[in-house]
């Protein structure tokens, strides 16, 4: 069985108190508000939470750090509020990473320092109205005109991306085409506030009320050639590499959330009283439970083992083809089970269960995402049995 070493383990508790403190208590009301709480995300980032994969150098954690860590931060965040969780995931997954990956050491310096702080945060610009699994179908053209590129299209449900700190949202376009005739995508970083570029007004979501959630438009928006992203025509493979790190964070998400049900409905079950017992008594309800405590222990050892894969390959001791495969098996299955402990608990509960007052109404809302993002379960399975070295379609 995989288990946390005790640095971790020490870090959870550091997360979980920060949580209950300063998450917990308010996250009803932003929910039923919509309200995304700015102020929350400096407090991230002076516990560290941005920093967990980035060297010293920009105020990351460096090698006291790592994505395990990462991973345990946003269970623990997702199992008091998913939005929060998924605030941290994509802050770091979507918005830092691309940069400290791909980006050059000017682009490092001049956006880095403030993200890992929380006094920023950033975007990542994938999805569009008619390219969402199939990325390849991206619009967004981005031409060179001089010593700058001249970017048109719109993007669709991106996270973090028009918040009052929201600093640079980086998105794929085409620059070209390649020799065979496909489109040549490349990676561009758009500062807010650029002339063109536009966040459209919140979306109204079924769950991640509290998440920050824009859809872009580019309208003739100019922007220095120096904010290329990498080299050009390799903005495919980048946010490849991107959703492989993505789909392991949100299988700590969906753990949190998993967690959370079963704790919620164990002390449920415990307390409501039903014909004279508690209703945790009769086997219709306690099995419920324990296949609640099942789901748990099988999303936990299957997001570690993953995020640990990805830790082992940083330090050259594991390849990416394993990496690749444990992250798809991880955020399939936990990302389905936490739908299905959502069910369950509300369940368990009820007629209360279906009350915002209620905390499981909010996580059951915002379950069915956790299916949807980072890659949907039926491109999981794709992606699973291809490495498996089936014959695509």
């Amino acid at each position: 069985m995989f288990e946390l070493d005790r640095h971790h383990e020490d870090f959870r508790r550091t997360v979980r108190d920060f949580a209950e403190r300063e998450v917990a208590p308010h996250v009803a009301q932003w929910d039923r508000d919509s309200y995304f709480p700015t102020d929350l995300v400096p407090k991230m980032g002076d516990l560290g939470l941005f920093g967990l994969v980035v060297p010293e150098e920009f105020g990351g954690a460096g090698e006291h750090g790592d994505f395990t860590s990462l991973c345990v931060a946003i269970e623990e965040l997702g199992r008091v509020d998913q939005s929060i969780g998924i605030t941290l995931s994509a802050g770091v997954g979507l918005g830092i990473n691309p940069i400290l990956t791909y980006g050059s050491d000017e682009q490092k310096q001049r956006f880095l320092p403030d993200l890992v702080a929380g006094r920023a945060l950033a975007g990542f610009g994938l999805t569009e109205p008619d390219a969402g699994s199939d990325a390849g179908a991206t619009r967004t053209r981005a031409v060179r005109d001089g010593e700058e590129w001249v970017v048109n299209g719109a993007k669709a449900f991106i996270t973090n991306s028009g918040t009052d700190i929201t600093s640079v949202v980086t998105v794929t376009a085409r620059t070209g085409e390649n020799e065979d005739g496909s489109p040549q995508i490349s990676a561009i970083m758009i500062p807010s506030g650029t002339p063109g570029f536009t966040a459209e007004a919140p979306y109204h979501k079924l769950g991640w009320h509290i998440s920050d959630t824009h859809g872009l438009t580019f309208e003739d928006c100019r922007v220095p050639a120096e904010n290329l992203l990498g080299e050009e025509g390799e903005g495919y493979k980048q946010f490849l590499k991107t959703l492989d790190d993505g789909r392991i964070a949100i299988s700590a998400l969906a753990l949190g959330m998993t967690q959370a049900m079963l704790e919620l409905a164990t002390d449920y079950a415990k307390t409501r009283q039903a014909f004279g017992r508690p209703i945790g008594a009769n086997q219709g309800v306690s099995f419920q439970v324990a296949d609640l405590a099942v789901m748990v222990e099988a999303s936990r050892q299957l997001t570690y083992r993953a995020a640990w894969l990805k830790d082992e390959m940083e330090a050259g001791r594991r390849g990416l083809k394993e990496v690749k495969q444990a992250a798809s098996i991880a955020k399939l299955y936990t990302s389905e089970a936490a739908v299905t402990a959502t069910r369950i608990a509300t369940q368990i509960f009820g007629g209360n269960g279906f009350m915002e007052e209620y905390p499981v109404a909010r996580f059951y809302r915002d379950a069915k995402i956790l299916e949807i993002g980072e890659g949907t379960s039926e491109v999981q399975r794709m992606l699973i049995a291809r490495n498996l070295g089936l014959p695509s379609a």
